[in-house]
């Protein structure tokens, strides 16, 4: 009983450094701390972290199934390169669960729902106020994953959230655009999304997620567009 007391303790803490250097990891390549292209070196991790290279092993796998890092042939590591030739269909998927998750929001919210929603809408309104953009992309995806939870379809829901977590590097690129004041329009459009799914206007809810949503894609496009005639290197 004790050994496997004490392999289940050794289990555990292993379990949890895996954990905290995923997650460590993971947020500081989707804020663009660890730049895409940039090398992933298992040794100087290990280092790093003061734990043996085998949590960090996989650590770095559960990253590779995210699509956030890949190994080259020659066994080195490194954070995956944004997909921008394939982010039409991204956008294309993205604007269409945005219509999705909220018409289906007005249909099958409760009031709790509401009181989830209403509190992330608070969240972002003063990261907005901040002017954090780290903050304003968090917790716009939580706003949005709330209401898309609140759709009761728990398939488009999690589709959803892995939509707005890849899109995270893109919008920190659109924020780091800005030079002065960050946009603050979307506090607005996001009370009248609210105030649709609240009403269970199902027409307007899907009106307005496909104005929101494609109201971001323009913008990131002339981001995109602004870079490629920059001739800068993405």
């Amino acid at each position: 009983m004790t050994t496997n007391d004490g392999g289940q303790i050794t289990e555990r803490k292993r379990g949890s450094g895996v954990k905290m250097v995923y997650d460590l990891l993971r947020d500081e390549i989707l804020d663009l701390k660890l730049v895409p292209g940039s090398p992933i070196d298992e040794v100087q991790l290990a280092a790093r972290f003061g734990m043996s290279r085998t949590p960090i092993r996989e650590a770095l796998v559960r990253l590779a199934g995210d699509g956030l890092i890949e190994t080259l042939p020659n066994r080195s590591t490194l954070v995956s390169n944004i997909d921008f030739l394939n982010m039409h269909a991204y956008f294309d998927a993205l604007v269409l669960m945005y219509r999705v998750t909220t018409r289906l929001a007005a249909l099958h919210h409760t009031t709790d729902d509401l009181h989830l929603i209403r509190g992330l809408q608070d969240e972002f309104a003063a990261a907005v106020q901040a002017q954090d953009a780290l903050g304003m992309i968090a917790t716009n995806a939580g706003f949005h994953s709330a209401i898309a939870a609140a759709g009761r379809n728990h398939y488009y829901a999690s589709f959803f959230e892995r939509l707005l977590v890849d899109g995270r590097r893109i919008l920190r690129l659109y924020y780091q655009s800005y030079e002065d004041q960050l946009p603050s329009r979307f506090v607005e459009e996001h009370a009248e999304i609210i105030a649709a799914v609240e009403a269970r206007d199902v027409a307007a809810a899907d009106r307005l997620g496909k104005i929101h949503a494609e109201q971001i894609v323009e913008q990131i496009n002339r981001l995109l567009t602004r870079y490629q005639s920059s001739d800068i290197q993405l």
